[in-house]
């Protein structure tokens, strides 16, 4: 299998996991130091990237990880792809489309995620779409 089809097929099985709520395959699949950047900008550590759905304050109802590109580097990969989720957070619609880059390494033979980064999409800014 290529590399590429490696990190999808990790994907595939991250998507599934967040969306089951899954921490026991989520734990698998990640780096001991894995962080997450969100879309507002917070940071979080492997633990409570974790802990959000031991306590039950998010729950995925819809994931969708797609448009996916990977480039290799070494034992790094990155992969950009968009990220389309229905989700709530403490009972509050956490719904949006993404773009997200993955961060990972690969460790004896295969690939964890090491960092994901999640950055709204939207339209871009007036003085970039030409406008006076």
């Amino acid at each position: 299998m290529s590399t590429t089809e490696d990190i999808q097929e990790l994907g595939k099985r991250w998507v599934a996991a967040e969306t089951a709520g899954d921490t026991e395959a989520l734990d698998t699949l990640a780096t001991g130091d894995f962080a997450l950047v969100g879309p507002l900008g917070f940071v979080l550590d492997r633990e409570q990237w974790l802990g959000r759905y031991r306590s039950g304050a998010l729950v995925t109802h819809e994931l969708d990880w797609r448009d996916v590109a990977v480039r290799e580097h070494g034992d790094t990969a990155i992969a950009i792809g968009v990220h389309d989720q229905k989700a709530s957070h403490q009972g509050n619609s956490v719904d949006g489309q993404f773009r997200a880059t993955h961060v990972l390494v690969r460790e004896d033979g295969r690939w964890l995620l090491a960092g994901m980064h999640l950055s709204p999409l939207g339209a871009p800014p007036a003085f970039a779409r030409g406008g006076a």
